[in-house]
């Protein structure tokens, strides 16, 4: 699979909140460095598969829409919007945050990444 379709695949899955569809794609020795809105964290596997499981309990569907997506080698640059349902407004779809992220692809999955985030 190309990382492109890897890419477009991770991000049109339920990944974001469901720890077993992300742990598909994340490499063993995955690393995301994230500037958030709300500070730094270095995130490794379980971090993420723990912040999956978090989201999981908060909303009932996510919905990403990608606006840039930039292959350049092994490297991914992504811009997306990152929607959320809530089980108290399951009708809405709310922007819960704005992302760019550059993912480095390792043996097929996700390896290294740099994001930025800032919330809606």
């Amino acid at each position: 699979m190309s990382s492109k379709k890897l890419i477009l695949d991770f991000y049109k899955s339920d990944a974001l909140i469901n720890s077993a569809v992300l742990d598909t794609f994340l490499h063993p020795e995955i690393i995301l460095d994230w500037n958030s809105s709300k500070g730094f964290f270095q995130m490794r596997r379980d971090d993420l598969l723990a912040l999956a499981n978090e989201l999981n309990r908060s909303y009932i569907r996510s919905k990403v829409k990608i606006s840039h997506l930039i292959k350049e080698g092994d490297l991914i640059s992504v811009r997306y919007s990152h929607f959320v349902k809530t089980v108290e407004n399951p009708r809405e779809d709310i922007l819960l945050a704005e992302f760019m992220v550059i993912w480095e692809i390792k043996d097929n999955k996700l390896y290294r990444g740099f994001q930025m985030s800032q919330i809606s």
